[in-house]
């Protein structure tokens, strides 16, 4: 009986595949190191000339580290930013299932464990299978080849000519890529090969290697795929673009099923397995991960972290290099962030302060004695939706850091002066006639060398609040700027500068050409905050106050681990006294009366809390900085529009409410801290500050000679202005 029609081979046919297998023999006659290539000559190619281009090409592949995604986590090490620049997750053999294994094999090169760089039969039988399928079903390249291919490809990286060279369809890449496979062969197991292959593929969706394509595609680990999860995985290494399972399922389940149908043609598995995987539909949990900051937990923390890091030289001898670190070493970095506290802050600036508002809103949470960053919030969201708000300018980090130059902080100021006066000597005690208005000639003022500041013109601040005789502690607690003007004639203009500075306030731009030699921000006003600052450096700052006077600069990482997860650094807290306790406990006690009992009395948390308002001229920002012995936070609202560029909060509605023309920083910027620091108040020690004691601070600092007292000095006047301190 003659054979049916699906079982004969056409002449046609025959002839067709007499033809493939003449061309595969051209190709499969190439010998490399100078041996024969019988064929060469049917492609017009001398054989002694191919063999010497052959002997020029390189012999060895440099087979670099493959690029890893790095992880940021918080201090309880969960997750709250994935970066890379390629979604992979490297894993051993071992930690890769067998079927997955056994599929990838028996689809792309099922004498894998057989042959040598070239396997000339399995190359022959797939070229003839496709061809009679009329596509590519088998693999033709052996997975060693594949993998020279795919580490060429990878390690051109954005080098385009690298790239098209890495991919071209030309005789002698073919040759170079087989020249670089036997090498490869000659110097690693057929484990590894098949190990750094299954790392190096790409799945799609942006997942590369096994691990990452097995949690995006059935959030599982590649050591846990089952029988049709993996044979789908190993169809997709062929077309990860045609066959996307989220675009294109139906393709992809076809694929899937005909690598089931390999590998029990191949007895990788029996009749049984093969029925139960093929009526399975495909089964997809997809879990694509973030790639940055945007879609953080804590967004701008993320971004404080990575600048952070970009900026240490320990990390790279470039930009570049550590930037290359950071997405492609597959790091576990290790940050102080709390999540309820950054919960907390995120809902009080939320509460206080709408995306599209004329405002922005900013708050730090700063930790004393570590200086362990555990919070970090702004008002506008990360994205490029301006109509919505969004920005990727960074508002609560130094400027160094970030992309805002910040914003004046007020009459959070005067603690810096207030801690000068005390180191001086001055007791709290010690008092001055403080009446609205003052005019203090610039002279008055001493500067560093201990000369007098400026010329005969005058400053003229003025009072917002109270007015009267006020001493250290009245003054303090009503913020009231007459007396600190005064103050301020007393204790010069260096050294409440300079321990701004120490205390992590970043005050180094110079004045220009106005004042050349000078910093721009040690002038009379300096003490009513005319300084650019950011949350960040506040809490810092008031937080040396809740240590004792230990000032520990803002520290967001805490370590650095490897993939393998050895740690490779470690950011240890840096610290230095900078105040004697004493003057500190002192500050404690003043400050302590703004919240029991002062402008921020509706804030009290029902533990020791100390904190200063401040509001700068024009209304243009208000501030409270408040603390517990335990937590410094600092709490922002600055009039801006929707560049950042400043602007009055006069008028403007803000969360809903409304600012008068007199702008209060009791009334907008305390409730955002309080609303923070009660959110995570059953989570703070509640420890108290150490009791102040007067003699304890005469015996720390020593007396002081009060007879040097100054007058309100000349009423010639240039106004600079006051800041407003309710």
């Amino acid at each position: 009986m003659s054979p049916s029609a699906p079982e004969r081979l056409t002449a046609g046919r025959v002839v067709k595949h007499l033809l493939v297998m003449l061309a595969a023999s051209v190709v499969l006659g190439v010998v490399v190191s100078g041996l024969a290539l019988p064929f060469a000559g049917m492609a017009g190619i001398s054989a002694r000339n191919v063999s010497e281009s052959v002997k020029e090409l390189p012999a060895e592949l440099e087979t670099q580290t493959l690029p890893q995604r790095s992880r940021i986590l918080d201090a309880n090490d969960q997750v709250i930013a994935t970066i890379y620049d390629e979604n992979r997750v490297n894993v051993p053999l071992t930690q890769v299932s067998p079927l997955m294994r056994q599929a990838i094999v028996s689809i792309e090169d099922y004498r894998f464990y057989e042959h040598g760089a070239l396997d000339l039969q399995g190359t022959l039988r797939a070229l003839i299978v496709n061809q009679a399928n009329s596509g590519v079903v088998q693999g033709g390249s052996s997975i060693t080849q594949q993998m020279v291919k795919l580490t060429l490809v990878q390690q051109a990286g954005d080098d385009e000519q690298a790239r098209a060279e890495a991919t071209a369809e030309t005789f002698s890449r073919k040759i170079q890529e087989l020249r670089y496979a036997i090498a490869i062969e000659n110097t690693y197991s057929k484990d590894w090969i098949l190990e750094r292959y299954l790392n190096l593929a790409y799945f799609g969706n942006g997942a590369y290697g096994i691990q990452s394509a097995a949690r995006t595609y059935f959030g599982t680990d590649a050591a846990d795929l089952t029988l049709p999860q993996a044979a789908m995985l190993a169809g997709l290494v062929q077309n990860p673009v045609g066959l996307d399972p989220t675009i294109n399922p139906e393709r992809a389940q076809q694929r899937r099923n005909v690598v089931i149908d390999r590998m029990a043609q191949l007895n990788v598995i029996d009749d049984g397995a093969q029925q139960w995987a093929r009526s399975l539909d495909l089964g997809l949990s997809i879990n694509a991960p973030s790639n940055g900051c945007v879609s953080s937990v804590a967004p701008f923390y993320c971004d404080y972290v990575l600048r952070y890091l970009l900026a240490d030289p320990s990390l790279g001898e470039s930009e570049e290099a550590r930037r290359s670190l950071l997405y492609e070493g597959g790091l576990s970095i290790k940050t102080p962030l709390i999540q309820t506290y950054q919960t907390s802050a995120d809902e009080a600036v939320a509460d206080a302060v709408n995306p599209t508002d004329n405002a922005i809103g900013g708050l730090a949470m700063v930790e004393p004695g570590t200086g362990y960053v555990r919070g970090l919030a702004q008002s506008r969201p990360m994205g490029t939706n301006m109509e919505a708000g969004q920005t990727y300018l960074n508002y609560a980090v130094p400027e160094r850091l970030g992309d805002s130059n910040g914003f004046q902080a007020g009459s959070t100021f005067k603690t810096f002066v207030l801690a000068a006066a005390i180191e001086q000597g001055v007791p709290l005690s010690w008092g001055i006639n403080s009446p609205e208005q003052v005019a203090v000639r610039e002279s008055t003022f001493r500067d560093c060398d201990g000369e007098p500041y400026g010329g005969s013109v005058a400053w003229e601040p003025s009072n917002s609040t109270d007015s009267g005789y006020m001493t250290m502690v009245t003054g303090t607690r009503l913020s009231v700027n007459t007396f600190y003007a005064q103050l301020t004639q007393r204790t010069g203009l260096c050294q409440p500068f300079e321990l701004a500075r120490q205390m992590g306030v970043e005050l180094d731009n110079p004045t220009g050409e106005e004042q050349p030699g000078r910093l721009a921000e040690r002038v009379p006003s300096f003490v009513l905050g005319v300084a650019d600052v950011s949350p960040v450096e506040m809490a810092e700052a008031y937080a040396t106050f809740a240590a004792r006077g230990n000032h520990c600069a803002a520290l967001p990482v805490m370590q650095i681990a490897d993939s393998a997860g050895n740690v490779i650094k470690t950011y240890d807290p840096t610290c230095n006294q900078v105040l004697t306790p004493e003057t500190a406990d002192a500050i404690n006690y003043v400050l302590q009366g703004v919240i029991e009992g002062g402008f921020a009395q509706r804030q009290r948390l029902g533990i020791d809390a100390a904190g200063k308002t401040g509001t700068t001229q024009n209304g243009r920002s208000v501030w409270f900085v408040g603390y517990t012995p335990n937590l410094a936070t600092s709490a922002m609202i600055a009039g801006a529009n929707e560049f950042g560029t400043p602007i009055s909060l006069g008028g403007q509605r803000v969360g809903g409410r409304r600012f008068s023309n007199s702008v209060s920083a009791s009334a907008f910027a305390a409730p955002m801290w309080g609303d923070a620091m009660r959110g995570i108040r059953d989570e703070l020690p509640g420890d108290d500050f150490t009791a102040y004691s007067a003699s304890a601070l005469r015996e720390a600092v020593g007396p002081t000679d009060l007879q040097g007292s100054v007058g309100l000095g000349s009423r010639a006047t240039t106004r600079i202005g006051g800041g407003n301190d309710d």
